[in-house]
């Protein structure tokens, strides 16, 4: 099978990583192209992988949608001579991409339209109708019609699986701490995708404030994507980017306005507050699904109360322990994707139509 791959990001590039390097070492072709955005063309280079940049950084949200023809015409060319069976990815570029080609489109996506209207639900509109599969976690709460399938799991466990992810500590050496010291991880979002369009996180005052009193209580570390106040400079994360997720495991408590890293959090078992303005009614399934039935996470859309929480969180004894086996709960309940992933791809279409006529057969990928 020929196979081509689109990263667009650092989320996606974990998602497909180990899809990648099973399917190659099942004898697959595999072509991987990236945009160059945030910390993807770190990711690459430390993977090693051989990828083509088929995106460049736009200076502005609407920069992003006027060079998506460019884009896509940059990535057909790629791809004309290698001539893909299928090409995967999140969507759009992907989708568009294959349509030129002519190629199977499987797409995996986990952001709901529902929860920004304004961009999300016209992005799904605009390439669903090019797409031949799209699968989602099945805590996903729109239905996007026949092409629309459901697996039970989350992207971040194509990467956070016990099958591929095992915690090192060796990350208290680099993050300057003795190892087992209590710290927390603040995780802070530009909020500078076309996507994110209205939705904002914690202000400089909040970042601020979080850091002055979360520090009375144990070390503070910052992971931020866009700018943050300049006295705050002195507790940037400084750790290489594929070191993240043990930072992530060993944390005492997350504290962040992302997406992607507050789930992350909760698959790890780390106490997590998420603070943005997506929280509420229209709030995506698999964050009400891992705060209303495992407990894993506190969805807080008031900034002053989530600061609130997390310095109660902060001063708790034997916080982790009871964590940890909140993910037990869940890691007995959802499989793991990356195998699916491998297994539907090689497969295709065949295991289109076996995943159809029985939907169980994902269990097996545990």
């Amino acid at each position: 099978m020929r196979i081509g791959v689109f990263l667009n990001t650092p989320a996606q590039f974990h998602f497909y990583k180990n899809v990648i390097s099973r399917l190659k070492s099942r004898g697959n072709t595999v072509e991987v192209l990236y945009r160059n955005y945030g910390e993807t063309p770190d990711l690459i280079r430390e993977s090693g992988y051989s990828a083509f940049v088929f995106s460049y950084h736009a200076n502005s949200k609407y920069g992003k949608i006027f060079s998506l023809p460019f884009d896509i015409l940059r990535a057909f060319k790629h791809l004309r001579g290698f001539k893909p069976d299928v090409v995967t990815g999140f969507g759009v570029y992907d989708a568009y991409t294959s349509f030129l080609l002519k190629s199977a489109c499987i797409v995996f996506n986990d952001s709901e339209p529902r929860v920004n209207p304004l961009s999300y639900s016209i992005q799904f509109k605009l390439f669903i109708p090019f797409v031949d599969v799209l699968l989602t976690p099945d805590s996903f709460r729109d239905d996007l019609g026949k092409k629309h399938l459901r697996v039970a799991s989350y992207k971040e466990l194509a990467y956070l699986h016990p099958n591929y992810y095992s915690p090192d500590a060796s990350i208290f050496e680099l993050l300057g701490i003795p190892e087992g010291e209590e710290y927390v991880l603040l995780r802070f979002n530009a909020f500078d995708a076309v996507h994110d369009a209205g939705i904002r996180g914690f202000t400089a005052e909040d970042k601020i404030t979080l850091v002055k009193e979360l520090e009375k209580h144990a070390h503070v570390f910052i992971s931020a994507e866009g700018k943050i106040p300049r006295e705050l400079e002195k507790y940037i994360l400084r750790v290489p980017k594929s070191r993240i997720h043990d930072v992530i495991y060993y944390a005492k408590l997350l504290v962040t306005d992302t997406q992607t890293m507050a789930t992350e959090g909760a698959l790890l078992g780390t106490p997590t507050i998420r603070s943005n303005k997506f929280v509420g009614h229209n709030d995506m399934g698999n964050f009400i699904e891992l705060e209303k039935r495992f407990g894993l996470m506190l969805n807080i859309k008031d900034p002053k109360k989530a600061i609130q929480k997390a310095l109660e969180l902060a001063q708790q004894d034997n916080l982790k322990r009871e964590w940890k086996k909140k993910r037990k709960k869940l890691l007995e309940e959802k499989i793991d994707i990356a195998s699916f992933m491998v297994w539907f791809l090689e497969n295709y279409p065949e295991s289109l139509e076996e995943f159809r006529q029985n939907p169980s057969i994902q269990y097996r990928f545990k």
